[in-house]
């Protein structure tokens, strides 16, 4: 089932200039979101801004009719969500995408998120918990201001930092973090969103560590419905359309992985 509704304009926390979470109401019941999928949004009356943004669905609330999103600041369209007010009303397509895969045999699991990429890991910190399954959350940004959450992630599972400038946790990228030399780095499986460099990293790490490792696509989408083309990526079984046969993919699966 795909809603396609207005939405109205429930809550926006603002953590940077940069940074925040705006929180929608459904006016229908909310479908089963999984872990992974994503929204596309209609930003309404922004001049320049002609089509729909993906956003990862960061959280729901079934009882309440409540859906949350992460926002990182990135353009106009990004910019433009974040001045509505408490009461307007925003036009959603969800649930759109596949989700991450979440398995009975994992006991494990390190879940690396960098900048906007942090955005899917809530609802999947809770399928660990629901699963019985051990998380590690590390999360990544250039400095103290971008990380956040912190205190939802917790929730789920332990949380590791590094920032680029040193601000807060350790100094460096994620694939720096002294965890992945750590002689305890014993995970069944690993989840990585953000930046394609970062991912791509993950992904060698987790191949010379024989780890299975699944990545979240950030493309661009437009149309959410696999029709526009303009996300398409290239893996080992020819070019795959990231809103409809992803965003998730096994990393060994995509081209980039070497």
């Amino acid at each position: 089932m795909k809603v396609v509704a207005d939405h109205k304009v429930v809550n926006i926390q603002y953590f940077s200039e940069e940074n925040y979470v705006i929180q929608m109401e459904s006016p229908v019941d909310i479908p089963k979101i999984k872990p992974g999928n994503f929204a596309e949004i209609k930003v309404d009356n922004t001049p320049g801004v002609f089509l729909r943004r993906p956003f990862s669905i960061l959280d729901v609330d079934y009882e309440n009719k409540l859906i949350s999103f992460y926002v990182k600041v990135i353009g106009k369209g990004t910019r433009y969500i974040g001045l509505y007010e408490i009461g307007d009303q925003i036009n959603l397509i969800y649930p759109l995408g596949n989700s991450f895969t979440v398995s009975d045999k994992d006991r494990k699991v390190l879940i690396v998120g960098g900048g906007s990429g942090i955005a899917p890991f809530i609802l999947l910190g809770k399928e660990m918990v629901k699963n019985g399954i051990e998380a590690t959350f590390l999360i990544g940004g250039r400095s103290q201001r971008d990380i956040i959450l912190t205190k939802e992630f917790a929730k789920y599972g332990d949380v590791l930092v590094t920032t680029e400038d040193g601000s807060l946790g350790e100094k460096g990228l994620v694939t720096q973090h002294s965890v992945f030399i750590s002689p305890q780095f014993k995970y069944d499986r690993i989840y990585a969103c953000g930046p394609d460099p970062m991912m791509k990293a993950v992904a060698i790490i987790a191949q010379q560590k024989e780890i299975t490792c699944e990545v979240s696509l950030e493309n661009t989408m437009a149309c959410g419905f696999g029709i526009c083309l303009c996300c398409v990526t290239a893996t080992q079984e020819g070019n795959k359309r990231v809103c409809l046969e992803g965003p998730v993919f096994n990393s060994r699966y995509l081209k980039w992985q070497i």
